[in-house]
């Protein structure tokens, strides 16, 4: 019996993806403006797949599109950065603290765990680091709990980027990462919550020490 070839990628998606790892690994840094007609020659394809691309990122958090200024990579500041980190302070540790008390599978968690400890250069490091996340919450039970913490996840890793560059934590973070699946492992999920929500909150008060304060949501 034969099979059909795998589909291939199509122009948009496969620009989307090459800006998308430009801009994570810092290759198009924050503010910088993303011309058209410079990224398609770039890439080797028309206009079109790129404004599309653009149009999609615009979407994710990664890009701003203005009429006057065009498309340009989106400025990390201290109150970006704790507007995404506040909507993953509140929701990302009650994601968690549902995935352990269902007894969901944390396997994916622990191979982002080696793919992170692995990784070549630091847009695989972030992209483990957000699939290490993902595995965590996306079992939660409740998937529009877990498609509104996807929302910013480009967000959040374009931040990560920024503050990398100024402050190389990652391993840092990837201890209190490993941290965090020992407790879900174990089965605390108040523990393992809680040590989620202060990993969040501690990276945004050392990446972004005048980020505004923002209070941590408490749990009866």
């Amino acid at each position: 019996m034969a099979f059909a070839p795998s589909p291939v990628p199509s122009r948009t998606q496969y620009v989307l993806e090459e800006i998308k790892h430009a801009i994570l690994t810092g290759q198009l840094p924050p503010g910088r403006a993303l011309v058209e007609a410079e990224l398609a020659a770039r890439f080797g394809v028309s206009k079109t797949p790129v404004r599309e691309a653009l149009k999609t990122l615009a979407g994710t958090g990664l890009v701003v599109m203005s009429q006057y200024k065009g498309a340009t990579v989106r400025t990390v500041d201290a109150a970006m950065a704790r507007e995404v980190y506040d909507v993953r302070l509140l929701l990302e540790p009650e994601a968690l603290r549902r995935t352990i008390t269902r007894r969901a599978s944390l396997e994916a968690a622990g191979q982002a765990l080696l793919r992170a400890d692995g990784a070549s250069d630091q847009a695989e490091r972030s992209l483990a680091n957000r699939e290490f996340h993902r595995a965590l919450y996306l079992p939660c039970g409740n998937p529009l709990l877990a498609r509104m913490l996807d929302e910013v996840r480009d967000q959040a890793a374009l931040v990560s980027t920024v503050a990398w560059s100024a402050d190389p934590s990652w391993q840092r973070e990837a201890d209190e990462h490993r941290g965090i699946l020992r407790l879900a492992r174990a089965g605390d999920a108040e523990g393992a919550a809680g040590a989620l929500r202060e990993h969040i909150a501690r990276f945004v008060r050392r990446a972004f020490p005048d980020a505004p304060d923002a209070e941590a949501p408490h749990h009866p």
